[in-house]
């Protein structure tokens, strides 16, 4: 899933508080092989991952590693296949002082079976 985009509240300073940003988050899941597929239960339903990531992005967080942490936790209790995931999160508009660009954090974790 690529290119998510949502309105938060997550930041350090006071007036990404109030003001709020945008975001964007980018997951990649990878999965146990499973053979032939035919059917949704027999793979990942990206539309569950939208909901995990829609719902954690209403919280606010001070620091974009913990909301990384958070979202990959929470999306790797979705199926017991996935076996590793990649996933950033940017701030497309950091309040920072003559600043022009985005900052972010990626964090890729293998999941223990």
């Amino acid at each position: 899933m690529h290119n998510l985009k949502f309105q938060a509240f997550h930041g350090l300073h006071e007036e990404e508080k109030i003001v709020g940003g945008t975001f964007e988050v980018n997951a990649d899941i990878k999965m146990k092989e499973s053979g032939s597929i035919k059917e949704i239960t027999q793979t990942l339903d990206y539309s569950k991952v939208y909901e995990v990531i829609k719902e954690i992005m209403l919280h606010p967080e001070a620091l974009l590693e913990t909301l990384v942490q958070k979202l990959i936790d929470s999306i790797s209790k979705l199926d017991s296949r996935i076996v590793e995931i990649t996933l950033s999160v940017t701030k497309c508009n950091p309040p920072i002082s003559g600043f022009s660009g985005s900052v972010g954090v990626t964090l890729q974790k293998k999941i223990d079976a």
